[in-house]
C-alpha cells in the first residue's frame, strides 16, 4: 500500500510532547547527579587504578570504578545480596530520579508508568563469580539466584517491582547505545499515548577481569597505567583507547501536560530521537550512517542543523570512533559544525558501556539547565582528522538552547537524542 505523506504529517502533529522531570545517577565521580555534575564541570577524573581485583596479570590496570556506593542505602540488605551491582546501581539511580521528579506511582497511575532500562550484558559480576564457583567447587556452589541476577532485563524487572510500575516495559541491549535506545523507546511510548511517564536509562558493572582482558585483546583499551587520569583523551592525537567504567543513569520522562498539571519542575524537552544500524562491521563505525542517525533526530524534532548549540559526543578515545564521529558531525551539521561546541564526558568518567548514553544524556540536560558546556579533558595535541571545537580542558559558560547526545555501539548500533530548552 502506498504511503500517504499527508497522514504521516498529521500523525506527527498529534504526537504528545515529552519533557524531562527527574534525574538520577551513580557514576565514577559520585553517587548522585549534582555532585557528579559539579566534578565533571571542574574537570575531575573518576579514572584510577583498579581496586576490585588483583590486576597483576593484566596489561590494563585502570578503570573508572564506582566509589563509596552502599546498596543498602537504596534497598534492603537481603535484596542487595541477591542482585548484581548493575541492578543495584540502576535501582539506586531510579530512586534518586523519582525523588527528584516528585513522581508518586500508585493510586491508579501504575499502568501508565513504564520502565525501559538497558545494559550491555547484564550481571557480568554475578556471571563471573558463579562460573568460578562451578569450576573450582562444583555445581552445588552455583547460587540459586544466579540466573535471576545475571539476565540483562533484571534491572528493569527489579525497578518495576520496587516502584510499582506496570506500564510498557523492556530491556534494550545494543552495546554502548543501549541506554540511549532505551530513552528513545520510552520517548515513543509517551508520544503515542501508551504511557504518561517512563523510567528510562541503563546500568552496567563491567569492571571485572575477563571484560578488561577481552577489551584489551581487541586493542580497544588505554594502557596508561602510570597516569590513569590522563588515559581517556577523546579526539586527542595521542589517544590509545578507552577506559572501562561502571555506573547507571536514569531519566524520568513525562507527557508535558501531565507534568504541568502536577506542578513538576521541567529540566528540558525531548523532541527528537534517531536510530539506525550501520550494517557494515562489528566494531568499525560508519560515519555516513552515524550522520544519518543524527539527521533523523533533527528531522524528528523539526530542528535545523544551525540551531544546535552543543553536542555531547560519544567520544570514546579510540582512533576509529573519534574520527568517524567527527566526520558524521561535519556531514550533518554542515557549516554549523565549524562553530558548534562538542565535548566528551568519557574523558573524565570513562566508558560506562550500557549506562553511557543515559549518564551522558543527563549531563546534556544539565548543560541546558545551567548554560555550561563540560570540557573534554586531556585534549593536549590536536589531531588533524579531529578538527572541531572540543571545549578543551576547561568548561565553558554559554547558553545552550538545543543539544545533541550521541551513542554508537558495537554491531553498528547508532542512536541520537535531541534535547532543547522547554517552552510551554
Amino acid at each position: 500500500m502506498p504511503v500517504n505523506r499527508h497522514q504521516i504529517t498529521m500523525s506527527k502533529a498529534l504526537r504528545r510532547r515529552v519533557v524531562i522531570t527527574g534525574l538520577g545517577a551513580v557514576t565514577p565521580l559520585a553517587v548522585g547527579v549534582e555532585e557528579s555534575w559539579r566534578k565533571l564541570c571542574r574537570g575531575e577524573s573518576g579514572v584510577a587504578r583498579i581496586t576490585k581485583f588483583d590486576t597483576s596479570n593484566l596489561k590494563v590496570q585502570i578503570a573508572a570504578e564506582v566509589k563509596d556506593f552502599h546498596p543498602e542505602d537504596f534497598m534492603e540488605r537481603k535484596k542487595a545480596r541477591r542482585t548484581d551491582p548493575f541492578t543495584q546501581y540502576t535501582l539506586a539511580a531510579t530512586r534518586m530520579a523519582l525523588d527528584d521528579a516528585g513522581l508518586v506511582i500508585g493510586g491508579g497511575n501504575d499502568d501508565r508508568v513504564g520502565v525501559v532500562l538497558g545494559s550491555c550484558a547484564g550481571g557480568m559480576t554475578t556471571y563471573n563469580e558463579n562460573l568460578l564457583a562451578l569450576y573450582n567447587e562444583g555445581a552445588e556452589k552455583v547460587s540459586p539466584f544466579f540466573i535471576p541476577s545475571f539476565i540483562a532485563n533484571m534491572a528493569a524487572g527489579e525497578v518495576a517491582m520496587a516502584v510499582g510500575a506496570r506500564g510498557p516495559s523492556k530491556c534494550v541491549v545494543t552495546a554502548c547505545a543501549s541506554a540511549t535506545h532505551c530513552i528513545g523507546d520510552a520517548f515513543r511510548h509517551i508520544q503515542y499515548g501508551e504511557a504518561d511517564a517512563m523510567i528510562a536509562g541503563g546500568g552496567d558493572a563491567y569492571v571485572i577481569a575477563i571484560a578488561i582482558a577481552g577489551f584489551d585483546r581487541m586493542r580497544a583499551l588505554s594502557r596508561r597505567n602510570s597516569a590513569p587520569e590522563k588515559a581517556s583523551r577523546p579526539f586527542d592525537r595521542d589517544r590509545d583507547g578507552f577506559v572501562t567504567g561502571e555506573g547507571a543513569g536514569v531519566l524520568i520522562l513525562e507527557e508535558m501536560e501531565s507534568a504541568i498539571r502536577r506542578g513538576a519542575r521541567i529540566y528540558a524537552e525531548l523532541p527528537g530521537y534517531g536510530c539506525n544500524i550501520d550494517g557494515l562491521h562489528i566494531t568499525e563505525p560508519d560515519p555516513d550512517n552515524q550522520a544519518r542517525c543524527i539527521g533523523m533526530a533533527l528531522a524528528d524534532a523539526a530542528i535545523s542543523p544551525d540551531e544546535v548549540d552543543y553536542v555531547n559526543a560519544h567520544g570514546t578515545s579510540t582512533i576509529l570512533n573519534d574520527v568517524s564521529e567527527t566526520k558524521a558531525i561535519k556531514m550533518i551539521l554542515g557549516k554549523q559544525s565549524r562553530t558548534v561546541a562538542v565535548s566528551s564526558n568519557k574523558s573524565m568518567i570513562g566508558h560506562l558501556l550500557g549506562a553511557a548514553g543515559a549518564v551522558e544524556a543527563i549531563f546534556t540536560v544539565l548543560a541546558i539547565r545551567d548554560g555550561i558546556m563540560p570540557p573534554t579533558m586531556n585534549y593536549d595535541t590536536p589531531d588533524p582528522e579531529c578538527d572541531l571545537d572540543y571545549v578543551p580542558n576547561t568548561a565553558r559558560k554559554a547558553e545552550v538552547k538545543v543539544a545533541l547526545s550521541n551513542s554508537f555501539g558495537f554491531g553498528g548500533a547508532n542512536a541520537a537524542l535531541l534535547f532543547k530548552q522547554f517552552e510551554e
